[in-house]
C-alpha cells in the first residue's frame, strides 16, 4: 500500500511536469520522461506483485493523460519494470548509473515502440522517428534521474519503506 501511495504521488507530480514542460519550452524533446525513471526505480527496488500493479498503473495513468494508443504506455511500463527487476536481481552491481543507462535505453524504447505502433496503426503512413530529437530526450531522462531517484529515497524514508532493494 505503501509503495503505491508513493508512487502514485510521484506519478501525478511526473505528470503534471511532463505535460507541463512543453508549454514552457519551445523544443518538445527537451521533456524529459520521467515515467520511465519511476518504472526504472520501481523495477530495481521493488519485487513484488503490487509493484507490478503499479508499474501498469503509472502507465496507464499516462495513456489516460497523454497517450495516443490507449494501453500502450501501460504494457511499456510494465515492460520497462521488468527489465529493471531484471537487472537489479541478475547484476551484482545495481546502482544509480546502471539505472540511469536503464533509463536512457527505456526512453529509447517508448519512443521507438510508439513510433512502431503509429506507423503500423496508420497503415503505413510514413512517419519517420525523428532519432536525434529522441535520443536526446533519452538523455536528458538519464541526466535527471539520479535526481529523480534521490527524491523516491527521501520519499521512502518518509512513507516508511525501506531504501534498499530486497536483494540488498
Amino acid at each position: 500500500m505503501r509503495v503505491a501511495i508513493l508512487f502514485g504521488v510521484a506519478t501525478l507530480i511526473a505528470l503534471t511536469i511532463q505535460t507541463s514542460i512543453p508549454l514552457w519550452l519551445p523544443i518538445r524533446s527537451l521533456a524529459p520522461n520521467l515515467i520511465v525513471v519511476l518504472a526504472v526505480d520501481l523495477g530495481m527496488r521493488n519485487h513484488s506483485a503490487a509493484a507490478v500493479a503499479v508499474a501498469f498503473a503509472m502507465g496507464y495513468a499516462t495513456d489516460a493523460v497523454a497517450g495516443v494508443h490507449l494501453g500502450l504506455n501501460a504494457l511499456l511500463m510494465t515492460v520497462i519494470y521488468f527489465l529493471g527487476y531484471e537487472l537489479s536481481s541478475r547484476l551484482l552491481v545495481a546502482n544509480v548509473f546502471v539505472a540511469s543507462l536503464l533509463v536512457f535505453a527505456g526512453v529509447l524504447f517508448t519512443g521507438l515502440s510508439a513510433v512502431a505502433v503509429d506507423a503500423w496503426a496508420n497503415a503505413g503512413d510514413a512517419i519517420f522517428a525523428n532519432f536525434s530529437t529522441l535520443t536526446l530526450q533519452a538523455l536528458i531522462s538519464a541526466l535527471l534521474a539520479p535526481l529523480v531517484f534521490r527524491m523516491l529515497s527521501r520519499g521512502r524514508k518518509i512513507v516508511g519503506l525501506p531504501d534498499k532493494a530486497e536483494r540488498e
